[in-house]
């Protein structure tokens, strides 16, 4: 395995350097030995949320194919917390999906896609509605709802990346949620 700007042994280096690694090289094999740290956490998380062994181990698949596309996406600091998040979210999608979910097991989970489309039967119409909705906002709501949301960054670092004080974050994000509520209950009606 080749290794970047980096001393240590593969099995010495941290889940950043790693990353760096990856993203410089694109080798599959220091992405597999990064993933590799977190399996186990990736699985107890479908089994969690899936509870069923066999479609967990197929989800642990399935989300490494999605890390291949992510990550070099997202600026990720904290790699064990954001692939937590990404297994959990896709948990989420599969029961939406596989309409084996029931609402209240999601309360809170998925504040806001609970919050604003509840009752939309299929997920693919759900997620374009949304996206038309979404870019309808104003830039600044649009891009602090996608940080907030999609990039899961806290305000302060969505201030540091975009310039706005914590004021603007807090009030682009709480009427970016509001517009688009009021977006998907029009679209609902037609």
């Amino acid at each position: 395995m080749k290794f970047l700007k980096s001393s240590k042994k593969p099995v010495e280096a941290d889940d950043e350097e790693l990353l760096a690694i990856y993203r410089n090289t694109g080798d599959l094999n220091v992405l597999a030995r990064l993933y590799e740290r977190y399996m186990s956490l990736v699985y107890g998380v479908c089994l969690k949320y899936l509870k069923d062994e066999e479609q967990s181990k197929d989800a642990v698949m399935q989300i490494f194919e999605q890390l291949l596309v992510k990550v070099n996406r997202y600026e990720i600091k904290q790699f064990k917390s954001w692939l937590y998040t990404l297994s959990r979210n896709f948990c989420l999608m599969q029961l939406r999906a596989d309409k084996k979910w029931e609402q209240e097991s999601l309360d809170g989970v998925m504040e806001l896609a609970v919050d604003l489309h509840p009752e939309y039967e299929d997920l693919q119409e759900d997620i374009q509605a949304l996206e038309r909705c979404k870019a309808k906002l104003p830039q600044a709501q649009k891009v602090t709802i996608n940080m907030f949301y999609l990039d899961e960054k806290c305000y302060k670092e969505i201030a540091e990346t975009t310039g706005y004080t914590l004021n603007e974050v807090k009030s682009a994000i709480q009427n970016g949620k509001r517009n688009l509520k009021i977006c998907l209950e029009k679209t609902r009606e037609h």
